[in-house]
């Protein structure tokens, strides 16, 4: 038979071209979105409304799917919201939702399936983070922050589910050409603002590395190689060689050291 996989976040972008592929390898693919009506005819699978903000549409989803298909064998944590600005500027409700979306989103999910995961003694948490949770990046530091938790609770819960024949994993992409850039919040760059110069160059390259990203078909089969894996590792890195040596940089330079290089790469200094 095969894996029923369940995408948060599966009508655009990476969330797309996973199911895309996997149904293309006979994965029975459940993707979600806020409002699946609007992509129901660009996708090959099926899509079911979810919000990961609304605790009751995640059960329902996950109801829906276990009402259908009987089990639950892969969950691929993929909704986000991206969030740029200086954080003195981000207003508190965006900050507030970017945490509520990216990481208590996933655990709302998380907590939905693993009865059933726990019931069937196996199952597949694959939580989809960032490279730049692994460092606290300028005016991106809440997006880094909600990654980076998500990324250290993916750690702890782990270890808690593999009693019950459940594997939980993170997925750390680096830039890939998706349309999150047109989706996320950006801080006005304000007039007055000290920040006016710095920021506005760091929003303008940030949008050109999105563009000129990878195929988002790339983290696809990864995630599928990753699902094919007996023993998964914990951690996996998907992206341009320099954005996965970053973090190998950050464990072996000191941390000042670390600090000048990437205010040299965002030319804050």
């Amino acid at each position: 038979m095969s894996k029923v996989v369940l995408i948060t976040g599966g009508s655009s972008g990476i969330g797309k071209s996973i199911g895309e592929y996997l149904h293309t390898r006979g994965y029975t693919v459940y993707g979600t979105s806020r409002n699946p009506a609007k992509y129901i005819d660009s996708v090959p699978f099926s899509l079911l409304t979810l919000d990961v903000t609304q605790e009751q549409t995640v059960i329902d989803a996950v109801n829906q799917i276990l009402e259908k298909e009987g089990t639950l064998d892969v969950l691929v944590n993929n909704a986000g919201v991206g969030i740029t600005g200086p954080i003195e500027e981000t207003p508190t409700e965006e900050i507030r939702n970017a945490f509520e979306t990216n990481f208590y989103g996933p655990l709302t999910v998380i907590k939905a399936v693993l009865p059933a995961m726990r019931n069937a003694g196996k199952g597949h948490i694959i939580n989809i983070t960032s490279i730049a949770g692994y460092m606290g990046l300028p005016y991106r530091g809440i997006y880094s922050a909600t990654k980076g938790a998500l990324e250290l609770i993916t750690e702890a819960y782990r270890m808690e589910t593999q009693q019950f024949g459940i594997q939980m994993t993170n997925v750390a992409p680096g830039d890939f050409a998706t349309n999150i850039a047109q989706g996320r919040y950006h801080a006005p760059v304000l007039e007055n603002s000290p920040y006016k110069k710095t920021y506005g160059d760091t929003l303008e390259m940030m949008n050109d590395h999105v563009d000129g990203g990878s195929d988002p078909i790339v983290m696809a089969k990864k995630v599928h190689s990753i699902i094919e894996t007996d023993s998964p590792k914990i951690h996996y890195k998907v992206g341009a060689f320099l954005q996965k040596f970053s973090i190998v940089l950050k464990r072996v330079l000191p941390g000042k050291v670390y600090e000048r290089m990437l205010m040299n790469h965002y030319k804050l200094k």
